[in-house]
């Protein structure tokens, strides 16, 4: 009997298989942990996860030693140090362990760019080439999601909202829905394809003065399927009453999904997806559970057979001393 479990969801995947989903209960360790932007989370192998901020001073990754007991709920996490280039800082949003290599490729909003540093955050040189049509990406909603699956042998990533070129971008009030390029890249960093993909309709629960809508991180899984998390949240002036929403969904893009590089996105089907988990968290008089969760990445298979989900929140520094670094996991069977 699993007591420390707080939901458990039902979703028909592909394939007419099911299959089952925990969600444990968020987690932070202020005294292990300090304050950050923690936007993308890699696994590094046995107990230990690179973490980019995306605000920290230098181009570079935290270390972090995250321990899971056999249910997939964390137990702990601590900061082994942080490893940074001298260069200026950039808004690091994404990382994906790239194990042919040994290196790490970090997503980068400011320049709109996915750069490949060695273990030392020096950077090689390479990085994956986007298409065209993302040189005109949002800096605020560019590319952000970073995956690297080794059992397939692909890159996956994609803006955080739509490209300027696609279409409108999701609002608090204009009742659109995001349509966003998942871009597939090989092991030799040439593009595979790209696949549509549509968030869901977002409806605030709250009067916004600050609103984010976009898909925040992907985690791909060794048969191909991909995770995809849209996360929106809608802050009032007096940040009480603050909600962010989170949804994950599964999706298997396929050859026959493909798109032309140059095609339009206005008459393409989008991906069929499939709702895995959501949750809500906000911000009231004692209530401070608020969770922009940015981060997204595979972790260990438990004993039973689950396979470990890892998330990780963007406190913006532990804002105004109210939210918290917060980590949480999910269990598929």
């Amino acid at each position: 009997m699993r007591t420390l479990l707080t939901w458990f969801f039902h979703a028909c995947f592909f394939m007419g298989l099911s299959a089952q989903v925990v969600l444990h209960e968020q987690v932070c360790f202020p005294e292990e942990i300090p304050a950050g932007g923690y936007s993308g989370i890699t696994w590094l192998g046995d107990d230990r996860y690179a973490v980019v901020s995306d605000n920290s001073p230098h181009p570079g990754f935290f270390t972090f030693h995250i321990d899971i007991d056999s249910t997939g709920m964390i137990r702990s996490v601590k900061n082994l140090g942080f490893t940074g280039h001298t260069d200026p800082g950039r808004d690091q949003e994404g990382i994906a362990w790239f194990a042919p290599d040994s290196t790490l490729f970090i997503s980068d909003e400011t320049h709109n760019q996915v750069r490949e540093l060695r273990l030392d955050a020096t950077p090689t040189g390479r990085q994956l080439p986007l298409p065209k049509v993302f040189e005109g990406a949002s800096r605020n909603y560019g590319m952000e999601a970073l995956t690297y699956q080794s059992a397939t042998h692909r890159f996956w990533t994609t803006s955080e909202s739509t490209l300027p070129g696609d279409g409108p971008q999701t609002t608090a009030t204009n009742g659109v829905r995001n349509r966003l390029r998942l871009l597939a890249f090989d092991d030799s960093l040439q593009l595979e394809g790209q696949y549509l993909y549509e968030m869901e309709e977002v409806h605030p629960l709250v009067p916004a003065q600050t609103f984010v809508c976009g898909v925040s991180a992907l985690t791909a899984l060794d048969d191909g399927r991909l995770l995809v998390l849209e996360r929106d949240a809608a802050i009032p002036e007096s940040k009480i009453g603050a909600m962010a929403n989170c949804r994950i969904y599964m999706v298997r893009p396929t050859p026959c999904h493909r798109l032309r590089e140059d095609v339009e996105l206005v008459a393409q089907t989008p991906l069929s997806k499939t709702l895995v988990a959501e949750w809500t968290t906000s911000i009231g008089l004692l209530d401070f559970s608020f969770a922009n969760y940015e981060g997204m990445c595979l972790g260990p298979k438990l004993p039973d057979g689950g396979q470990v989900i890892l998330l990780v929140a963007d406190s913006q520094n532990q804002y105004a001393g109210v939210l918290s670094d917060w980590f949480r996991t999910l269990v598929i069977y």
